[in-house]
């Protein structure tokens, strides 16, 4: 993980994650590869990690990267950081992470907005400022309820690559707006 994808986790927690006084936290693509989002986590948090290849800081492995192995409305948090690009069908994992999270419950996505090609074992996609609005769209096109609650890029540090951050909430009631 590099550092400005840290950095951007550990903003994430340190906002949302604080207001959560429990809670069960999923991250996609947990495998620690320079660093883990679960070193910004907060303490009271349970943190489950799952990835589709054994390895560091992965708890659970999937069979289908499609497919998670949660009941409906169980999670209360998911987080993925720098996995999106890889996943060739990234919109059906982001029906999964609906599917998944109570409402109210949270999706923080950290994937590319530029950069150089990056083969683990795929690359596939960049997100744009308007990729999590179009996120929003077709949740909504599928049944899920969820709005974008803030969206942004930011240039990595010491790095030519740019990173696209996005926090997502299902549940529009509980968006205090």
């Amino acid at each position: 993980m590099h550092p400005t994808a840290m950095l951007n986790g550990r903003m994430f927690f340190d906002v949302y994650g604080a207001r959560m006084a429990t809670g069960t936290v999923v991250d996609i693509g947990a495998q620690d590869v320079n660093g883990s989002l679960r070193e910004v986590c907060p303490p009271h948090l349970t943190y489950v990690g799952v990835d589709f290849v054994a390895g560091k800081g992965v708890d659970v492995v999937l069979e289908d990267p499609y497919r998670l192995p949660f009941a409906d409305g169980s999670v209360d948090a998911v987080v993925s950081s720098s996995c999106f690009e890889h996943a060739e069908m990234f919109w059906l994992l982001f029906l999964e992470i609906m599917r998944v999270l109570k409402a109210p419950g949270l999706f923080y996505l950290n994937a590319p907005s530029n950069g150089e090609y990056h083969r683990y074992p795929v690359d596939c996609w960049r997100f744009y400022p308007d990729s999590g609005k179009a996120l929003v769209t077709w949740a909504e096109r599928s049944g899920y309820d969820s709005i974008l609650l803030e969206s942004y890029t930011c240039k990595q540090i010491g790095d030519v690559w740019n990173d696209y951050v996005a926090v997502f909430l299902k549940g529009v009631a509980h968006a205090g707006i």
